[in-house]
């Protein structure tokens, strides 16, 4: 079934959770978070999606969803459930932004065996109409395969350019809460997991200058029966670079490379 729109409220009740610690020994990441940890919670705030009632950001429907399955609010998520075939994705339509800080939280399941697994992302990704160079610009607040232990960053620039990181030693699916943020400005790109920084790029190429907004993608195997899975995102928030960061984000940079589908 082709996901068309959905809904911008949602009527059920808001998931709630354990608290974690600050090092997520133990628990569920998701109450700590980068935002309250380097500071950013209570300033610079731009939008926040919590996906519940009533709808915390811009007035009307504002994710589009393509793709084979569907894209629904449950529960107090947003949530992208597929099928055998195909991939699935929900982009949220704004004008974007150049620069700031993105987070969410979010978790994977799947349900089917015997076929291929899906990779379950989160892009900011050029906003509109714009060119998308088949993902050249793309930056990741993550990218993994349902059931590994290795979520994969990465940022890339034209026209062919990819800046690479990850953060291994992880439980990816089985419903495992997670958070993901990237701090984009002008003279750097920094990754954040389960609110630790884990990469910093300093390297000036990094910088494409678009304007880029948030999308979720189940991304298939081309011709591949796939394994039935999900993604569900508790929320998403977006600040403005307003607030200092509390903490340093000395972190690794990343490894240089290509990426081989641009156009």
């Amino acid at each position: 079934m082709l996901a068309a729109a959905v809904l911008a409220t949602v009527l059920s009740p808001v998931l709630t959770s354990t608290s974690a610690s600050a090092d997520h020994a133990g628990a569920e990441p998701g109450p700590v978070h980068a935002g309250n940890t380097y500071g950013w919670w209570d300033k610079g705030i731009v939008w926040r999606e919590e996906f519940e009632q009533p709808y915390s950001g811009p007035t009307g429907a504002q994710w589009r969803a393509s793709g084979q399955g569907e894209v629904v609010h449950q529960n107090g998520m947003l949530t992208l459930n597929t099928t055998t075939q195909g991939s699935l994705s929900a982009e949220l339509g704004f004008s974007g932004a150049e620069v700031g800080r993105w987070e969410t939280r979010l978790r994977s399941r799947q349900y089917g065996r015997g076929g291929a697994r899906y990779r379950v992302m989160t892009e900011l990704v050029p906003a509109g109409d714009r060119d998308q160079h088949c993902g050249a610009q793309n930056i990741a607040l993550e990218s993994y395969r349902i059931g590994t232990s290795k979520a994969n960053l990465y940022a890339r620039s034209l026209p062919n350019v990819a800046w690479k990181g990850e953060r291994a030693g992880m439980d990816l699916g089985r419903d495992r809460w997670h958070t993901y943020a990237v701090e984009v400005t002008r003279d750097r790109i920094s990754w954040f997991v389960d609110a630790h920084v884990v990469q910093t790029e300093r390297r000036p190429e990094i910088w494409s200058g678009v304007p880029l907004v948030p999308r979720f993608t189940m991304q298939a195997k081309d011709g591949k029966t796939m394994n039935v899975s999900r993604m569900q995102m508790d929320w998403i928030r977006h600040w403005s670079l307003e607030a200092p960061n509390d903490l340093p984000v000395d972190a690794p940079p990343t490894r240089q490379g290509t990426y081989g589908k641009a156009c």
